[in-house]
């Protein structure tokens, strides 16, 4: 795509994009980079600032598939800014930085990083706040040839990994600067709008809509944050412990429905499974929703989104407990790197064999050898290593199954009272915040007092299938399947992996 300036046309523009482009570096010695340069994405997220909070404040019209509407950034400065770059790919009205009005325009090179140059230069740690201003129609937007939003019969979906604020709200896009959010949506009566965190309250200020306010009060990465609006039917309780529970539906799901109520409605019942092995739940609230036109599930922070194909063949508890555990390992504990997203996947994973073993339909041992005999030495799958798959296998199965299959090939290593000790160790250390591969394997071995390379880098980081099976110590059995959700949750994220 062209260079898009923003801030005027003619001879204006043009003397815009001379200052945001072709200015020499001695005149401009401090912008913010245009990335955090992520082996996967280097273009993802931006230097030069921390972001404390997001008030994001739209009006969506379903039918024309319009957004419009203002977010609001609270920030820190970390260095001296000449200018900055917000990840956004939507047009843009007008930029606001510390009340005074900013230049902006699109990277003539990436459309999806937006160039914000202020009235003055910010100095090192200073509090920013930017207004930005904005109405496009999402699925119209494509970077690299990719639509992240989703419409859908009665409204749209911005659900998507590894990256989806480009689509509805300007962002630091990165799991490394979290922060928190209000989210302040308004749409026509008869749809609704549903987003992360508790629902604050619902308002209305005209004749035919209805405003619905979210409050996410912990540190949330921003693909974890999310818009589903559409004709959901909206269940609202409290679970045992206290906490909001908000669940939805699409009607759409028809035959699906039952089963997707049969497993959804279940999820405080699953994060009091997982408790005992990870830590106290790390959010505020709790919910999840069922869709149509999504293709996957994913786990956005406190209220998974789940698409019809996982419940077509009854209940799946399996899915319900790998996006639980994401609140904990992904959600809570964010990737330092995209390169680590099996810290993420592979321990989502091995909580489905928990929760296997605890409803009595296979130990972890027997799902281990299970998955490790499903795959024969020179299946392709073994070529991928989950430790660094790269950008185009960041979601192949090896990263879920081989993932899986490391994590007990740790437990079996360093025995139970080690290894669930490790794991909550890693969360309540890390909460808020991120990690990388490097240092868990450091607090294993910490926690073990065991040199855990040789484990790791076999499992990991080394073509070719392990010779030493895990769950050795169980008899194989063919009475034990797999679970179903793997096969779906492999089809899905493999089909994402393509897009980006």
């Amino acid at each position: 795509m062209g260079f898009t300036a923003r801030a005027g046309t003619g001879a204006v523009a043009a003397a815009l994009v001379a200052v945001l482009f072709t200015t020499s570096a001695s005149a401009v010695p401090d912008p913010g980079a245009p990335g955090l340069g992520d082996p996967y994405y280097p273009g993802a997220g931006n230097g030069g600032y921390d972001v404390a909070h997001y008030d994001i404040r739209l009006t969506y019209r379903p039918e024309a598939d319009r957004l419009a509407g203002t977010t609001t950034i609270l920030a820190t400065t970390r260095q001296e800014l000449s200018r900055f770059n917000l990840d956004f790919g939507l047009k843009v009205r007008s930029v606001r930085v510390n009340n005074q009005p900013a230049r902006f325009a699109t990277d003539p090179d990436d459309p999806s990083e937006l160039v914000v140059t202020p009235h003055t230069p910010l100095a090192e740690n200073q509090p920013v706040t930017v207004v930005v201003n904005y109405a496009d129609t999402p699925s119209k937007v494509a970077i690299d040839g990719f639509t992240a939003w989703k419409r859908t019969d009665t409204g749209a979906l911005a659900v998507d990994e590894p990256h989806i604020a480009e689509w509805w709200f300007p962002s630091n896009d990165h799991p490394t600067d979290k922060a928190t959010y209000d989210v302040s949506v308004e749409v026509p009566d008869d749809v609704s709008a549903l987003s992360n965190g508790s629902l604050v309250r619902k308002t209305k200020q005209r004749a035919g809509w209805t405003r619905w306010n979210w409050r996410s009060t912990e540190p949330q990465t921003t693909y974890l944050a999310f818009l589903a609006i559409g004709d959901y039917e909206v269940l609202q309780s409290t679970t045992p412990s206290g906490q909001p529970f908000i669940t939805a539906y699409d009607p759409a799901l028809g035959a699906s429905l039952p089963a997707a109520k049969a497993s959804i409605e279940r999820s405080p019942e699953v994060v009091e499974f997982l408790e005992p092995y990870f830590g106290p739940y790390p959010f505020e609230a709790q919910g999840g929703i069922a869709t149509t036109g999504l293709g996957f599930a994913l786990e956005n922070q406190t209220r998974s989104v789940y698409d019809q194909a996982f419940f077509r063949a009854g209940t799946n508890m399996s899915v319900v407990v790998h996006e639980s555990a994401h609140q904990w390992f992904g959600d809570s504990v964010a990737l330092a790197e995209w390169s680590d997203i099996w810290l993420n996947e592979g321990f989502a994973s091995y909580a489905e064999f928990l929760w296997s073993e605890h409803v009595g339909e296979g130990t972890a041992d027997e799902l281990a050898r299970y998955l490790y005999d499903s795959y024969p030495a020179d299946d392709e799958f073994w070529q991928v290593l989950p430790g660094d798959p790269g950008p185009e296998n960041q979601f192949h199965s090896a990263v879920y199954d081989r993932g899986a299959l490391t994590v007990h090939a740790l437990r079996e290593a360093v025995g139970d009272e080690a290894f669930f000790t490790i794991l909550r160790t890693w969360l309540e250390r890390k909460k808020g915040s991120h990690g990388t591969t490097e240092e868990f394997v450091a607090l294993a071995e910490e926690i073990s007092g065991e040199q855990l390379d040789e484990l790791f880098r076999t499992w990991l980081f080394t073509p070719g299938k392990p010779a030493a099976a895990p769950g050795a110590a169980a008899a194989r059995t063919a009475a034990v399947a797999e679970p179903p959700s793997y096969r779906e949750i492999r089809r899905t994220h493999d089909q994402l992996a393509t897009r980006r």
